[in-house]
């Protein structure tokens, strides 16, 4: 191992848990890292960033309040329910209108409807999807994760909405739970929490629509990945509600957990390739921003209207 070629990856690393790096500067730090080569070619970043987002997730549970939990997600769920069923819904007649592979298009759908890659890696092997399928999903997705992380952020501040409602938005019309916890940090505390509580309650509609999907698709195989890490999460909202005289000991954990998400954007900005980027082609992109904007300007008008 070359250390003069992998130290500023490790220094870079490290750089992000200090609190002057926000989460995009962490994604743009990791694309430049991965586009002049000194990303250490012998890390899993996708391993370590999925572990590492659990773990984050999880430690942010200590932070919030039981209560506000309920009544975030109370509030929430209907919008939630309709995004998910309008979104499956809208991308299997766009699929077809378009002309796009039935299959790629089902997994953008679930990406765009649920959570981003953890839904396309649980949707796939119930509906026998191949490598390449799920390499154009994920890719588009991952374009749209980030450009969502800075133009969320700049258009909520533009339209001065309120830490709640840009928290319940930035579930409902982000992709994946990285960039929606990255672009409400990157609003305010309260968007954090709204976010974070609401993107895991939808996330949980990962095991239905698996098991539905595999009927769809007149599959057999209903292997599902299951986010077991949200069961952690909700233990540990339940620990800080029962024993709050460890309450300083939950911030500190809340506080580096809210560091360790900015890391995370760090690895998926080094897992950015141009080559990832040429693979989604034309045909899925426009698919996935066409039913990216319906959800988003959908979802906004709901917000503000209601």
């Amino acid at each position: 191992m070359n250390l003069k070629k992998t130290a500023p990856f490790y220094i870079a690393a490290l750089f992000c848990l200090t609190p002057w790096v926000s989460s995009p500067t962490a994604l743009v730090i990791g694309f430049l890292l991965a586009s002049l080569g000194l990303v250490p070619a012998h890390l899993q970043i996708g391993k370590l960033t999925k572990k590492l987002l659990a773990y984050s997730i999880v430690g942010l549970g200590f932070g919030i309040q039981f209560e506000q939990a309920l009544a975030v997600t109370g509030d929430g769920i209907g919008l939630i329910v309709v995004s998910i069923l309008g979104t499956l819904s809208v991308g299997w007649i766009l699929a077809r209108k378009m002309g796009l592979e039935k299959t790629t298009g089902y997994l953008i759908s679930s990406g765009t409807a649920i959570c981003g890659g953890s839904a396309i890696a649980a949707v796939a092997p119930a509906i026998k999807a191949d490598d390449e399928q799920i390499g154009l999903a994920l890719a588009t997705v991952f374009v749209l994760n980030s450009v969502a992380l800075f133009l969320f952020p700049v258009i909520g501040h533009a339209l001065e909405l309120s830490q709640h409602t840009f928290g319940t938005w930035a579930a409902i019309a982000i992709h994946d739970t990285s960039s929606v916890v990255g672009a409400a940090s990157a609003y305010g505390e309260e968007a954090l929490t709204t976010a974070t509580t609401l993107k895991l309650a939808r996330a949980l509609w990962i095991i239905p629509i698996a098991f539905i999907s595999a009927l769809i698709f007149r599959n057999d195989q209903k292997k599902i990945t299951i986010p077991y890490f949200i069961l952690f999460y909700c233990a540990a909202i339940f620990i800080s509600d029962v024993m709050p005289q460890f309450d300083a000991i939950y911030q500190g954990i809340f506080d580096v957990s809210k560091r360790a998400l900015v890391v995370c954007l760090f690895l998926i900005g080094c897992g950015i390739s141009i080559e990832k980027l040429k693979a989604a082609g034309p045909k899925p992109l426009m698919f996935g921003v066409s039913l990216w904007v319906m959800i988003s300007t959908g979802s906004l008008a709901w917000l503000t209207l209601t």
